[in-house]
Parts: C-alpha cells; structure tokens; sequence
C-alpha cells in the first residue's frame, strides 16, 4: 500500500475496530484516525507517541462527521460501527436504524466528498438462512429488523452513483480486546463451562465463526488492494453453535457434559435468526488473498492472549 494512504476507522472501540487499529500500529507506514463514540479505550492510543490518533465520533452526527473529514480528509474509510444486538434492535427500530442506515448515509456522502475508499461492514445476517453457506450474488432476504436495517445500508451503497467502496460481510466475530463493552461467543462458552452450571446451547443453528484477527486483516486487504464491490470474509469451518461451544470445551479441557442442546423456538428471542449461513470464502481468497486461520487455531491464539 503506498505511504499515502489515510485511513480513517468508526467504531475503533469495537473488537473489529481494536484489531484494525493494532494491525496498523503493527504495520507503522499508515496515516490513520480511530474514531468512536466516547472515550478511547485502546491502551496503545493513550501514550504520548499516539494520542493524536483518536477522535471521539458520532456517526449518527452529520456535521460531526463533516468536520473529521474535512480536517483529516482520509483516503480510506472503514466503517465497523453498528447497532448489532440482534433483538434489541427489534426492540428499538428508530435508534437501529438512525446507526446502521442513516449514519452510512452520512458516510457515503462524505467519502464521496473527499473520494475515499468506502469499506462498510455488513452480516450473513441479510440471508434468511435456508440454503447457507452463501456466495457474495446470492439474494438477501433477511429475517430480523437488523439483518434489513444492514441489507438497507449495503443497498444505499450499491444504488449510488459513487462506485468507490467495498462491503465486507461476515459472521459471528469472536476474539480479545481492551475493556469490551460486549463479550464474544467464545469468551461467553469459556466463563460458562468455567463455572460449571448447566448451559443451554441451540443445535439448529449453524454460522462460520471469524476470528477478529482474521477480518481485521481482511478489511486491510481491501483498502491495500483498493478493492471494489462485495467480499464474504469469515472463518472456514461452518459449525452448529452447540458444535461450537463443544469445541470450545474440548480445547479449553472443560467439562462438556453441562452443556444442553434446545432449539432456537424454544428461546423466545424478539429477533428470528437464520437456520443455516456460513460463507464460500472463494472470491475473497482468489482476489485479496484472504487466508483464514481455523476455528481451532483461532482458539490457540485466544489462550496466547489470555496467558
């Protein structure tokens, strides 16, 4: 990627966005900003060398976003903020939609402002689920108030006249990072089966689980490539989530007999979920040279982490 290149990261207090901010740190020959709404909570931004690297950011703020813009002027844009808790934005539709489609719109206009690259992140959410795993033509038809909310964003993008921007869709993301406001699914089955209580675990549902790393990495493949249009960027290996959380087990040496499998109507949850997603990786690996680690390994570096 030439030296020129700016980017600028919503949503950097996120788990995507800590891994995007640590893989250009890492990388050291990139102008970036991290942005998200509050404060910082990433360690590495708050030392002296850094702290010209954050900008609290809302991007449901139109001219907040103007001005970050217009004084950074980024050549590269990954927009990893959203509203993605499930239910809750079944719950609460104006403020889910305000963040996941209106606050990309403002976005879009911004980018094209300045013409800068566009990578937006989306979920196998959009797909109802019924002939997963999915390529990038398959046909949306998402099932939640939220997998609509990011297909409506996925679609102000591709109904532009801008045509300088990529989405980047995946699936369940599971990893570390510094004072998460959310756990992950992994993090969630380790402190379970740690303490021993009975867990109930659903077994009709099955996803490709991504590690953080992974799509951080994935996301920076398109903007080093300047990549256009959509990419499905997830784990290899597709699994139930009960085939998951017993994985977990297995790797971590815990006690896999407290887990109990139900069904996914048995939860009563406000939002539906699709039955069966996971992605073909194959456009992303033939065009970006995207190589995902497998759900084991990704299990290993979690315990590196952790020690």
């Amino acid at each position: 990627m030439d030296s020129l290149q700016r980017i600028l990261i919503t949503g950097s207090n996120g788990l995507l966005g800590q891994k995007i901010v640590k893989q250009l740190l890492t990388k050291g020959d990139h102008q970036f900003l991290a942005t998200s709404a509050g404060k910082n909570r990433i360690a590495a931004l708050n030392t002296s060398d850094y702290q010209h690297l954050y900008q609290s950011l809302d991007i449901t703020n139109q001219q907040q976003i103007d001005e970050v813009f217009n004084v950074f002027k980024p050549t590269v844009v990954i927009n990893t903020a959203a509203m993605t808790n499930v239910d809750l934005c079944e719950e609460k539709k104006e403020e889910c939609r305000l963040i996941n489609v209106t606050a990309v719109s403002y976005l879009l206009q911004a980018c094209q402002s300045v013409n800068a690259h566009f990578i937006h992140l989306s979920t196998d959410f959009i797909f109802d689920g019924e002939n997963g795993p999915y390529k990038e033509e398959d046909k949306p038809n998402p099932l939640s108030f939220y997998g609509q909310s990011k297909w409506d964003a996925e679609q102000l993008l591709m109904m532009s006249e801008y045509t300088n921007w990529a989405i980047a869709r995946t699936i369940i993301v599971y990893g570390i990072a510094e004072n998460m406001s959310r756990s992950n699914i992994v993090l969630w089955a380790k402190e379970a089966l740690e303490k021993g209580n009975p867990i109930n675990v659903v077994d009709d549902q099955f996803r490709s689980p991504t590690w953080a790393d992974d799509l951080a990495i994935g996301c920076l493949l398109i903007a080093d490539k300047k990549a256009k249009g959509v990419f499905h960027l997830s784990g290899k290996d597709t699994m139930s989530i009960l085939e998951l959380v017993e994985r977990v087990a297995d790797f971590f040496q815990l006690n896999k007999s407290v887990i109990q499998s139900i069904k996914s109507s048995s939860l009563n949850q406000a939002a539906k979920r699709p039955p069966r997603t996971g992605f073909i990786l194959d456009k992303a690996i033939r065009e970006l040279n995207y190589q995902p680690i497998s759900f084991e390994e990704g299990l290993k570096k979690i315990s590196m982490e952790l020690k």
